[in-house]
């Protein structure tokens, strides 16, 4: 069946994830239109094909022992000089992040994977650009802000030409087979008050992500 290439993530939803591509695709990034605007759970990672039921029950789970969080973004950050990636902060929601990522990538799971860097969610604005044009990222993002509350997150896959494509989306609180404990359709929920485990989120905030091809 071959291999393909996935990354799970948490879409950035409208109206600012459309706003942040249309930013990206403005300060010369070629690869923006083929990104959606996303925090990173689990890095591009080369699967497989016939590991993709497993893959997706294993998703299944992790997103049944979620729960809808907050996450707000404030003002810009870079990797530079380590890796030449401008992005937007995650100020309110990174504890969540991580302690799903470390849940995606569990070592007794199908998509089991060390990270090169230590765990930073972000939003990349620009990547891999000329300086000036990440310098203007940088700086015109500077005062940016927005927040929502997170459900789920989804899985992708990338395509031939280089474009990521939404497979499915994994709604927290369900089990693998789509319903709440009770039995009933999650996707719509909307108790917010619940969190996926904490921890404070300044403890987190020290480096990257992921690795140097991260989009």
């Amino acid at each position: 069946m071959g291999t393909v290439t996935l990354g799970v993530s948490i879409a950035v939803p409208e109206p600012y994830g459309s706003f942040l591509q249309k930013r990206r695709e403005g300060f010369g990034d070629p690869h923006a239109h083929g990104i959606p605007t996303h925090v990173t759970l689990l890095p591009p990672t080369e699967v497989d094909a016939s590991s993709l039921p497993a893959i997706e029950r294993h998703l299944a789970e992790v997103a049944a022992a979620g729960r809808p969080f907050r996450m707000r973004l404030s003002g810009t950050g870079t990797f530079r000089p380590l890796s030449p990636v401008v992005y937007v902060n995650v100020v309110e929601g990174s504890a969540s992040c991580a302690w799903l990522q470390k849940r995606v990538r569990d070592g007794s799971g199908p998509v089991a994977r060390e990270l090169q860097f230590p765990y930073h969610p972000h939003v990349t604005v620009a990547h891999g650009i000329a300086e000036e044009a990440m310098d203007r990222a940088f700086t015109e993002l500077a005062d940016y802000e927005a927040e929502w509350t997170i459900e789920g997150f989804a899985l992708y896959e990338q395509g031939e030409d280089g474009i990521w494509r939404l497979e499915r989306h994994f709604p927290f609180g369900t089990d693998a087979s789509g319903t709440d404990a009770s039995g009933t359709d999650a996707s719509g929920a909307d108790d917010v008050s619940a969190a996926v485990p904490r921890q404070d989120d300044a403890g987190i905030r020290s480096s990257w992500t992921g690795s140097p091809g991260c989009p």
